[in-house]
């Protein structure tokens, strides 16, 4: 076995250097030591393949890479350039590349081979038909044990030596066929083992793709083969050559090594998948830089990045400085060219950085490549872009006008096959629209990304694109270009808009019939067959046009057009309101009345037409609600000089009687309609006579309030001041419909008159007399003679309405009801009989006295007659014991129980207030007979007898007085038991006993009939 490669030599030269200066020992020992336990500690796999695509590389072939392990030796075959002395020399030093020179190599540090120190004791390479070198811990121990002056640092480094500085020749490897190099390597342990087991399943395409003239790396574990390659990648590379001015430069501050080596290469490299879309990195590529085997420089794109970065001394970080500087801008620029060279579809999306980054390379790469994004063509449009629209940067959304340099550098293109492709400044994007949307609209939003790319991606903020809404897209369908469009193209519009975003088409534009484009479809309509004949111009109706009519229009706030609708319509009710006050009314009135023929109305159901103004039969214009019918039911109940006029003849021939009294023209009675009402002075005014009077009314009936009640539905009978024959305006207002008018209404709980039946019932509408006058013919006897009775001919609940009174209980509970039956009491004209009077002052005693206002004359008995008295003479009677001292005054009666009540009521004294009641004569105390017990049972055993008993000094037959019981004779002693013991109607019964003791058996039998 000769010395191929001068290791003898080189063993020699090294142990002489370190014989020479053992601190050169201790260095190279360092040194390695580093390199194998710090920045090529995981690093064999790659070291490996680098070498393989570097040795491919020199001999022009395809690299192929075989991993193999088998127990506890790996071996790595290659193909490409054997084996040489250079070689060897290269493994064997450190810091020291032999392939400097090389375009292309992979290898540039010298260092690489000492990965095979962290697991392997006894390296050995050789290539196909030559020799072999190898290394070995243990033979370099011995020699270095051997030399005196490295004894000492050999102790001191626990017999640690620089295992590759020292080859010794090998016997020939035995190389697998078809390759044509063999590294072996017998692992140091089991834990070796580990280590070199999973860095084989860590080997990833991302490892050829950084070395490519290595074409596949076989891995056979324990038998099982694995091939890796690099397939199913979009790959961009950069690359290029410095100028020596750009060297001295930009390797300023790099060794003088790197200096001899003069180029530049990146690669991006993206997965893609069977339709060339780019996917997600394999969770086995690290997303990290690979410069151009992987580093810890972390990089956070969905791309692999292979550059040709300067690395510091631990070979794991780029090292700052002006070529990483120059590098990241190419690495952008290659970045941008991998976008645009990929599918043109949303995909894409997912490539654009986001700002923040991993590292601080990292993020300067992301800025570098969010600068360019802006403004390269990446993006697929249906439309040109727009030159004025520019974006300063990713960060920012304005929109503005572009410079004059912006302008030179994006001149206007021409589209590229089927569509345009725009940058991200130029391009625009609807949020949520269809494609069938996007393609109708396409003309008007320039720049227009087509449907599939998502408007709120946050990579469309950083690519620039504008994110117009749908409502943006309204606006812009404005100008010369859309009012040539066809009716027909706008239904193809609406036919695409989504059904769910009213607010944002509230302006979207509509063609009308008469040419016009108007914006915003609330107030248009589509008419439907019932109007396709009328002549509706009149009335300056935004009437769709029939081509371009949808149903989208009337689910954004066009209505369908019938007779009905069109009645409805705002400006419909504007030309009525206004036809009194326009120089031609005619016009509107025709259309307004075909209208209303075809609809159907009827009589009330648009009160508002009553303002349309039509002609008279004296040829006076009248707004509809002032003309009568001549043949109407209202024509012959009005006084023959009121205001209102008669239809011209013509109208009445032309559309008949319904349709005019459909229109708001009097057939019968004109009734106000009205829903939710405030019952205040401003907002309840409809114009009818006396409605403040009623209202007035209607407000003192309820409580307090803090705000005005509502009334919901408010339906009045108009011009009852008009009326000269009531005897037929009554049949007719006491009927259906207008009955409806004169029911009470319910606010606040309280249940209060109607206009129409407060109107009634304070005015003379039957027989001369007001309903409040008169009473129901055979109603409550107590009413009788205090009101007429009303006349026959109308049904009493209508009477009852009208106001004329049933019941004394109901007058009593009406407002105003307890203060009209004492002025009517106190009225001398009318005459009550004594019963009649008892019963009044009975139900009058149950009022509240909050509700009367005390009366100045009253209705009272003054010696057995009935009079009219001034209240201030009259005197309320609370027992009748006082009634004898009371005699000169006129008296209210009613049963004494009731006294406090009227008294209060009437403010009138009581009698005990105006009389001591004091027995002023002298009498003696005798037995009462024990026969009355039979009938009062509590009686007092004893009384007092008067001669002639004077109360007051006046002479009396009985006082009750200070528990006892004074009298004179048998009436006198029957009345005061009967008071004394609370049963006043025995008196007559008592007084019979008295006189005929006899009697008590049918006294007792006729008090048990009682």
């Amino acid at each position: 076995m000769t010395d191929t490669f001068g290791t003898d030599r080189m063993r020699a030269a090294v142990l002489s250097a370190w014989t020479a200066s053992p601190a050169r020992f201790r260095e190279d020992a360092n040194a390695e030591e580093d390199f194998a336990l710090g920045g090529y500690r995981d690093r064999l796999i790659v070291e490996l393949a680098q070498n393989a695509a570097d040795a491919a590389l020199r001999a022009g072939v395809p690299g192929v890479l075989r991993l193999t392990l088998r127990g506890d030796v790996l071996t790595a075959a290659n193909t490409g350039a054997p084996l040489d002395a250079t070689g060897v020399e290269g493994l064997s030093t450190l810091r020291v590349s032999g392939k400097r020179d090389e375009i292309g190599a992979a290898g540039r540090f010298g260092v690489g081979f000492a990965a095979v120190v962290s697991v392997c004791d006894e390296p050995a390479i050789g290539s196909r038909g030559g020799d072999a070198v190898r290394w070995s811990r243990a033979e370099t121990t011995e020699l270095v044990a051997g030399v005196p002056v490295l004894a000492g640092e050999l102790a001191g480094r626990a017999g640690h030596v620089p295992l590759l500085r020292l080859p010794f020749e090998a016997p020939p490897l035995e190389v697998p066929e078809g390759f044509d190099t063999l590294v072996r390597l017998p692992l140091r342990d089991a834990a070796a083992v580990d280590a070199v087991r999973a860095m084989l399943a860590e080997t990833s395409p991302a490892l050829l793709l950084g070395l490519p003239a290595l074409e596949a790396i076989e891995i056979d574990l324990d038998g099982a083969t694995r091939t890796v390659v690099a397939d199913g990648w979009h790959v961009v590379s950069e690359s290029g050559e410095f100028t020596p001015d750009e060297v001295a430069r930009l390797f300023a501050d790099r060794p003088t090594e790197e200096r001899a080596r003069p180029f530049w290469s990146l690669r991006w490299a993206v997965p893609v998948t069977g339709t060339g879309e780019p996917g997600p990195l394999p969770a086995a590529v690290p997303p990290v830089v690979h410069a151009p085997t992987p580093s810890d420089e972390p990089i956070d794109l969905p791309a692999l990045l292979i550059a040709s970065f300067p690395m510091a001394t631990d070979r794991r970080h780029v090292a700052k400085g002006p070529l990483t500087d120059f590098l990241v801008e190419r690495v952008a620029d290659a970045y941008v060219r991998l976008l645009g060279e990929l599918p043109r579809t949303s995909r894409l999306l997912d490539l654009v950085p986001s700002l923040m980054g991993k590292g601080e390379l990292d993020a300067r790469v992301r800025r570098a490549v969010l600068e360019r994004l802006p403004s390269a063509p990446l993006l697929p449009a249906l439309s040109a872009p727009a030159p004025a629209v520019q974006t300063p940067s990713f960060a920012e959304a304005e929109v503005y006008e572009p410079d004059a340099e912006w302008q030179v550098e994006h001149p206007a293109r021409e589209p590229e096959g089927d569509g345009w492709v725009v940058a991200g400044r130029e391009a625009a994007v609807v949020a949520g629209a269809t494609a069938e949307l996007l393609t109708t609209v396409a003309d008007f939003v320039p720049g227009l990304l087509p449907a599939g790319w998502p408007a709120r991606h946050p990579a469309m903020v950083a690519l620039g694109v504008r994110r117009v809404e749908l409502a943006d897209v309204v606006d812009l369908l404005s100008g010369e270009a859309v009012e040539a469009r066809e009716p027909s193209w706008w239904r193809s519009l609406y036919e695409v808009l989504p059904a769910d975003d009213p607010e944002s088409l509230g302006a979207l534009p509509v063609p009308l019939t008469d040419g016009r484009l108007v914006r915003g479809p609330r107030g248009t309509l589509i008419l439907t067959d019932g109007g396709a004949d009328l002549d509706l111009t009149p009335l300056g109706l935004r009437i769709v046009h029939p081509e371009a009519a949808h149903q989208a229009l009337l689910r954004l706030g066009a209505a369908e057009a019938t007779p009905r609708t069109v009645l409805e319509d705002p400006l419909t009710k504007a030309a009525v309101a206004q036809s009194l006050d326009s120089p031609d009314p005619e016009p509107v009135a025709r259309a307004v009345l075909s209208l209303v023929a075809a609809s159907g109305l009827v009589a009330g159901e648009a009160p508002w037409l009553a303002e349309l103004a039509l002609r008279g039969a004296d040829g006076e214009l009248y707004p509809a609600g002032e003309l009568m019918l001549a043949d109407g039911a209202l024509a012959g109940l009005l006084a023959p000089d009121s205001h209102l006029g008669v239809a011209a003849p013509e109208l009445v021939e032309t559309y008949g009687p319904r349709v005019l009294a459909a229109a708001g023209v009097l057939d019968g009675f004109a009734v106000a309609h009205d829903s939710d009402v405030l019952l205040d002075q401003d907002d309840c005014d409809h114009d009818l006579d006396g409605e403040d009077e009623w209202l007035d009314h209607v407000l003192d009936l309820l409580p307090d309030l803090a705000v005005p009640p509502v009334v919901a539905e408010f339906a009045a009978v108009r011009d009852l001041e008009l009326v000269a024959d009531w005897e037929a305006a009554l049949t007719l207002l006491t009927r259906p419909p207008l009955r409806a008018a004169l029911h009470p209404l319910r606010v606040e709980g309280v249940e209060v008159p109607s206009y129409t039946a407060w109107w009634l019932a304070n005015h003379p509408v039957l027989g001369g007399r007001k309903p409040l006058e008169l009473r129901l013919p055979g109603a409550d006897p107590l009413l009788h003679g205090l009101y007429a009775d009303a006349p026959a001919g109308l049904d009493e609940a209508a009477l009852s309405m009208l106001g004329v009174r049933t019941t004394l209980a109901e007058l009593l509970a009406a407002h105003g009801g307890p203060e009209e039956l004492l002025e009517l009491m106190a009225d001398p004209a009318i005459e009550v009989d004594r019963a009649q009077l008892r019963a009044l002052w009975i139900a009058l005693a149950a009022v509240d006295p909050a509700r009367v206002e005390p009366p100045a004359r009253v209705r009272a008995v003054l010696g057995g007659d009935i009079v009219v008295a001034a209240a201030e003479d009259a005197v309320v009677v609370e027992a009748p014991d006082l009634l004898q001292l009371v005699t000169d005054r006129p008296l209210v009666l009613a049963p004494y129980d009731l006294a406090e009540a009227l008294t209060e009521l009437l403010d009138l004294p009581l009698a005990g207030e105006l009389a001591t009641g004091e027995v002023t004569s002298q009498g003696e105390v005798r037995q009462v007979p024990p026969q009355v017990r039979s009938l009062l049972p509590a009686a007092p055993e004893t009384y007092v007898e008067h001669e002639k008993l004077l109360v007051d000094g006046v002479a009396c037959t009985w006082r009750f007085f200070e528990g006892a019981v004074h009298c004179t004779g048998v009436d006198g002693l029957a009345r005061g038991l009967a008071w004394a013991t609370g049963q006043w109607n025995d008196r007559l019964a008592v007084a019979a006993l008295l006189r005929d003791p006899e009697a008590v058996p049918l006294l007792l039998a006729e008090a048990d009939l009682s």
